[in-house]
């Protein structure tokens, strides 16, 4: 049966799927090892060491945490743009994994100059690595292969093992012999994905695909510098820029600087971004036929849906990371770092199940439709955060609140997610033209980077000023369960109104899952 799946789809096969998405799977695995080992520990290393001199710590924390996030998925866009171009994906996963390793070892000094040069350098290396690895999954698959959906899944899977096992062991090295031990051993992990990757081009498990677009402009010179050199070197000079961007915070002070302000620097560059995208892709569909106009404005319209959820899913970094600091009794059970664990473990327990689930559905013809799919993820959002907002309920004299609601939170969440990540990753890569998937993987990333300007937001709003530095207690308590009140709301009025308007978009668009 192998034998006859391979020469049906002429690849080499494993477990019915092309063996390329094995190395693929092991080389996120591990790059996400690197990066969610890394998340976990940066809220809590802002607060307690590089402003742990100030009184507004939350605050500055959560404007350098949302401009760092938006600016490591802004870059797909540009890193997707330069791999259609001229690097091709092989090569831009390689550059963008190399800097991201550099970024991981130097976040392991301890030097507060080292950390937003670190912060900068994965910023650079992510453009590079992420929208290319996910665009090379489905440059795996051949048009209509109904293998895809799942292959997504499997290496769906991989993020979260990466995003499971990171947390937990970055977060002992920190508690046991300090921040930098743990970031060093992201950097490690970062190192272990790039040896995957490249075991697989020597074992030609990818055939030609990944390679250059056009090897003549690979090669042309640029200042007489060929391209395939000349880029690696421009993005390495862009390191001290967005590293000095994100070092302006560090003299923030109780007034808003021009860099946090309403009008902030990085809200003006996401501004321009903004418009840049809207503008090329409206020139994309003016070109479009019919058909595949409908399909690119339903790409377009999962990726708005997918920023709301992210805009809340987010706060796991940052904000949920700090209350369960502050007024989760997780003695005995795991540090505040290790609980961003908990999405993960549960996306490996749910995944099977639910791509199970989408499969049965879909034999008796009951399967979703993508719009109501996301529609259901953003009521699951809002009645996770709810949970939340009801714990205070619960709390002991010192407002510590049971580890169950946060438990619970992070599971209903993540049923959320499973009902709209790995599905609009797909489709990402089925409604959009050839010639601009990459370009599209990277505005789906760029999701992200527009929730990071949300996550931002709220953050600062449930920031507490305080010159303890073990603040903590009734008044947190009340903070934080008032803010994911509302944030319950706003997630179950999304919802909502997706599912609404959910029978409108197939009479305008047809029958575009």
């Amino acid at each position: 049966m192998a034998d006859s799946v391979a020469t049906q789809h002429n690849e080499p096969q494993m477990f019915g799927h092309p063996k390329g998405l094995f190395y693929l799977f092991f080389a996120e695995l591990w790059e996400r090892f690197s990066f969610y080992g890394m998340r976990a520990l940066l809220t809590l290393y802002m607060v307690e060491e590089i402003f742990k001199s100030l009184s507004n710590r939350d605050y500055a924390t959560a404007a350098v945490y949302a401009s760092y996030g938006s600016l490591v998925y802004a870059s797909t866009v540009i890193g997707g743009q330069i791999s259609d171009k001229i690097l091709g994906m092989r090569s831009s996963i390689f550059l963008g994994g190399i800097l991201m390793a550099v970024g991981h070892f130097v976040l392991a000094v301890e030097n507060d100059i080292a950390f937003f040069l670190a912060l900068a350098f994965i910023i650079v290396g992510n453009g590079f690595f992420k929208p290319n690895i996910s665009t090379f999954v489905g440059a795996l698959y051949k048009d209509g292969d109904v293998r895809k959906d799942s292959g997504f899944t499997i290496f769906y899977m991989g993020i979260n093992i990466g995003g499971w096992a990171a947390p937990l062991l970055c977060g002992w090295l920190a508690l046991e012999y300090g921040y930098h031990y743990g970031f060093g051993l992201a950097g490690i992990g970062m190192l272990t994905g790039l040896i995957f990757f490249w075991s697989g081009i020597q074992k030609n498990v990818f055939g030609d695909k990944g390679m250059p677009p056009n090897k003549e402009i690979y090669e042309k010179k640029t200042l007489g510098i060929a391209q395939k050199t000349f880029i690696p070197i421009v993005a390495t000079l862009c390191v001290p820029l967005i590293a000095y961007i994100l070092a302006s915070y560090k003299s923030i002070t109780t007034e808003d600087t021009f860099l946090i302000g309403e009008k902030n620097l990085v809200g003006l560059i996401f501004l321009a971004i903004g418009i840049s995208i809207a503008a090329y892709l409206i020139k994309i569909l003016a070109s479009l036929g019919s058909e595949q106009r409908k399909k690119l404005i339903m790409a377009i319209l999962i990726t708005f849906f997918m920023t709301m959820f992210w805009g809340f899913h987010e706060l796991s970094g940052s904000v949920i990371t700090l209350f369960a600091s502050r007024n989760v009794a997780l003695e005995g059970i795991m540090t505040a770092a290790q609980t961003n664990s908990l999405n993960s473990m549960f996306i490996i327990i749910l995944a099977i199940p639910i791509s199970l689930l989408w499969g049965y559905l879909s034999k008796k013809n009951l399967n979703p439709r993508t719009p109501y799919k996301f529609g259901l993820g953003l009521l699951l959002a809002g009645a996770s955060f709810y949970i939340l907002s009801i714990s205070g309920a619960n709390a002991d004299e010192n407002g510590m609140v049971p580890f169950a609601y946060l438990f619970i939170m992070y599971f209903i969440l993540s049923i959320g997610e499973l009902f709209m990540s790995p599905v609009g990753l797909s489709k990402i890569t089925d409604l959009s033209p050839k010639k601009i998937v990459a370009f599209m993987m990277g505005i789906w990333f760029l999701s992200s980077a527009y929730a990071f300007q949300i996550v931002g937001f709220i953050g600062k709003q449930l920031s507490i000023e305080s010159t303890d530095a073990n603040v903590g207690g009734l008044d947190t308590l009340e903070v934080y369960t008032n803010g994911f009140h509302l944030i319950a709301m706003y997630a179950i009025g999304a919802g909502v109104i997706v599912l609404l308007f959910s029978p409108l978009m197939k009479k305008l668009l047809g029958d575009v899952h």
